[in-house]
């Protein structure tokens, strides 16, 4: 069976990995990390949701060693400790952290020469085969089509625009030719003038307890086309991360994402 880690394994993301692991009997839980001063620190992680373990909670870095993969959906700054602990111990390394700067980016990069990484802002399936969608869609759609990218999430979420948007955002400029850090519109306000034709927009809505919609619109003269995915369980992403956990079962190095893990190129 595969050992799987996890990181933050108390937030609602971890709650959700946590349940996919006992439901899978292909995968075993091999240690549950949470922060420092943690409340859950020493409970037995399967307690967490009504199912006991034997797994101890802990924020000793340590409990990687002899981990197969670690699933981190954490914070960037948390999520580059990991990092370098995978690294360390040669723990292969599923990435859903998003809201990462570019030199935490280019960390990523240079960690997969030595382990194995999943790196991918969403790990739905329904939403990486969006972004193909996506992709076809702005290549056809390549002219008199004005891109508009709108997401909704819980009133938690730190980061905006989310980094699926951003990551659909780029499959809309790719396909068109475009550098979405030259052209991306992230809010209006005033007097804006009218719309470039080149830029492609983006607008947010934090509220309540969505778990995550994704709308990319292409409005033209007489129609428009929208591509919709909406989550309505987190246990989506976690079944995701644990697909991704797979495919890595048998990878050195190298860095992948969802679309490699899903066959999509």
């Amino acid at each position: 069976m595969l050992k799987i880690a996890i990181a933050g394994s108390t937030g609602r993301m971890g709650l959700a990995l946590l349940q996919g692991i006992a439901e899978d009997p292909e995968l075993i839980l091999h240690a549950a990390l949470d922060r420092q001063g943690s409340s859950a620190i020493g409970r037995d992680a399967g307690e967490l949701f009504g199912i006991p373990n034997g797994v101890k909670v802990t924020a000793d870095l340590a409990a990687l060693n002899g981990a197969d993969v670690l699933v981190d959906f954490t914070r960037p700054e948390a999520s580059m400790a990991y990092l370098a602990a995978c690294r360390k111990a040669g723990v292969a390394l599923v990435i859903g952290t998003t809201g990462f700067s570019v030199e935490q980016k280019q960390a990523i990069t240079a960690a997969a020469q030595d382990i194995a990484i999943v790196f991918a802002p969403n790990m739905s399936v329904g939403v990486n085969l969006l972004i193909n969608l996506v992709q076809s869609a702005a290549k056809v759609l390549n002219e008199g089509y004005d891109i508009e990218i709108i997401e909704a999430h819980h009133r938690h979420k730190v980061d905006a625009p989310s980094g699926t948007a951003l990551r659909l955002g780029e499959a809309a400029a790719a396909a068109l030719g475009r550098d979405l850090s030259k052209c991306a519109v992230y809010g209006r306000e005033g007097v804006t003038g009218e719309r470039d034709a080149n830029t492609i927009g983006f607008a947010t809505v934090r509220g309540g307890d969505v778990v995550g919609d994704h709308t990319v619109l292409f409005a033209g003269i007489g129609e428009r086309i929208e591509l919709t995915h909406k989550a309505s369980s987190r246990a989506t992403f976690a079944l995701g991360a644990l697909r991704a956990g797979k495919f890595l079962a048998d990878k050195k190095s190298g860095l992948f994402d969802m679309q490699d893990v899903l066959d999509l190129r």
